[in-house]
């Protein structure tokens, strides 16, 4: 059952666990790190935080247009796109823009609804932005758009090391009872990471990934609380890919499952996408003018359309009818790829609707599966990444503390809170994050199975048995129990003991819940 704080609603009973902890303690600790439990129980109010990470030009902010649902991210290179952009939801929508001295100004949107590439002010000073929007999305989701990873200016590194928790600033020695910058570092940062590649990953990438550990509050990124996407699918010759059989979608499926195993164990998967038509389709920037001039496309001979559609030039520098101004509008919304598809579907259905276009496209778009995986990875376990994002910050501002008795104390209150059955769930979770990080090195077949164990959500998942009988998923979690119990006792080292001591529970845990 979810609680409800001042700041909002609780996910669920291991954030009341935690925000009843961080309660507790607040009289027995000084009053800077009081003020710190006091911002770790607002972020355990507000909505899941997830940050959309990449390389410069992986399409990013046009993907958070998409997952939005409107086209309020600036996407052309400009102020905006070096500074870390927070879109939560409001009841009004507006821009802050937040100085790094606290203060705040509040600007209007551009006259097409998206944040001013130009902010106007001085953006050296700036430590980030907040926009409101009254977007159903964002009641249960704060999205974080980063400046892309590989080229950014040193000024940029440092505001989003800022926001996102990585930089670690010397401990200040002022007391007093407002935050310091080591415990905002602390407690800041997002939640949950969704990584964005294109077909030209790089073998960095997944170093890359680790880099952007600070986006998850002082956690490893893993498979619990990261999925990547495989941005501008259409841009994938399939020829490159073997197996496609010559289709772009089938051979985008194939790159993203060879990029998954690259960035595996860091990501739970990686998912083909085009941002570009998704973005076009979610945010009704395509319109029934586009789709006449689909229809005026769809009425040319087959000769001079194929010869169209081969290349973003040839499309619109072609003698045609069609203005190359209209013709380029479409191109910048769709691309070739979405051209190609509405065309078909008009083709096979002249009666088809402007609406029912737009619900093609989508679906071509991949954006369906995104956010099928985004519930399932993130908002189906929110209140265990919370909590567990929460514990990160609790243990890091116990750490900063200069007293040695302080930090004893909230130690052996995070002791007593995972101890209790309820909160296994925290425990599996960091031990899948010690093995995902390799802070415990197990052989592979016992880190794949820590994988499986604490990454998924179904019980038949966990077992590795999908569809499997009630009484056979039993037996089977009773038997890994008993094997997990005598690895820890018999042929661990003393970390593999204390991850297969916890592996050993999570199973008898699910034979309880099974039998």
């Amino acid at each position: 059952m979810a609680a409800t704080t001042d700041q909002g609603r609780l996910a669920g009973p291991l954030s009341v666990s935690v925000a009843n902890l961080c309660r507790r303690l607040q009289p027995q600790v000084s009053a800077r790190t009081a003020a710190g439990f006091a911002e770790v129980l607002r972020r355990l109010g507000a909505p899941l935080q997830v940050a959309v990470a990449g390389r410069i030009k992986s399409g990013k902010s046009t993907l958070v247009n998409a997952l939005i649902g409107r086209r309020v991210a600036p996407t052309d290179v400009g102020e905006c796109t070096r500074l870390v952009t927070r879109f939560q939801y409001g009841t009004v929508d507006r821009i802050e823009v937040v100085f790094t001295g606290g203060h705040k100004q509040v600007l209007p949107f551009a006259p097409d609804g998206s944040i001013p590439a130009e902010l106007g002010v001085d953006v050296s000073r700036v430590s980030h932005i907040e926009a409101y929007l009254t977007s159903a999305v964002l009641q249960d989701m704060t999205v974080i758009d980063t400046p892309g990873l590989g080229s950014l200016d040193a000024a940029s590194v440092s505001r989003t090391e800022q926001l996102l928790g990585a930089a670690q600033a010397a401990e200040s020695a002022d007391g007093g009872d407002e935050l310091d910058e080591t415990s905002r570092n602390a407690v800041a940062g997002a939640e949950a990471v969704l990584y964005v590649v294109t077909q030209g990953v790089r073998a960095d990438d997944q170093q890359a990934l680790a880099a952007f550990t600070a986006a998850t509050a002082s956690r490893e990124a893993g498979p619990v609380n990261a999925i990547a996407v495989l941005n501008k699918a259409d841009t994938i010759p399939p020829e490159s890919v073997e197996g496609s059989g010559g289709d772009v979608w089938r051979a985008a499926s194939i790159l993203a499952e060879k990029q998954s195993a690259l960035l595996r164990p860091r990501v739970a998967d990686v998912l083909p996408v085009i941002g570009l038509i998704a973005e076009s389709a979610e945010s009704g920037n395509f319109t029934s003018a586009d789709a006449d001039v689909l229809r005026q496309l769809a009425a040319l001979d087959d000769a001079t359309l194929e010869t169209m559609l081969m290349a973003a030039d040839i499309f619109t520098s072609w003698d045609c009818e069609i203005p190359a101004g209209t013709r380029l509008r479409l191109l910048e919304k769709l691309d070739l790829y979405g051209i190609g598809k509405a065309i078909e579907a008009i083709r096979a259905d002249g009666s088809i609707t402007a609406g029912a276009l737009r619900r093609l496209l989508l679906a071509a778009s991949g954006l369906d599966a995104v956010r099928a995986r985004l519930n399932t990875v993130f908002a189906a376990r929110a209140d265990g990444i919370k909590a567990a994002a929460a514990l990160a910050s609790v243990t890091a501002l116990a750490h900063s503390s200069g007293d040695p008795a302080e930090r004893q104390r909230v130690h052996d209150a995070i002791e007593v809170l995972l101890a209790k059955p309820e909160a296994h769930q925290l425990r599996l979770l960091e031990a899948l994050t010690l093995v995902v990080a390799g802070a415990v090195d197990m052989p592979e077949d016992l880190a794949e199975e820590v994988l499986r164990v604490g990454s998924n959500a179904g019980v038949d998942e966990q077992l590795g048995m999908p569809g499997a009988a009630r009484a056979e998923l039993a037996a089977h979690a009773l038997e890994r129990a008993g094997w997990w119990r005598s690895f820890a006792s018999f042929g661990a080292t003393p970390a593999q003991s204390r991850v297969a001591h916890v592996v050993h529970r999570a199973y008898f845990l699910i034979w309880q819940q099974l039998r």
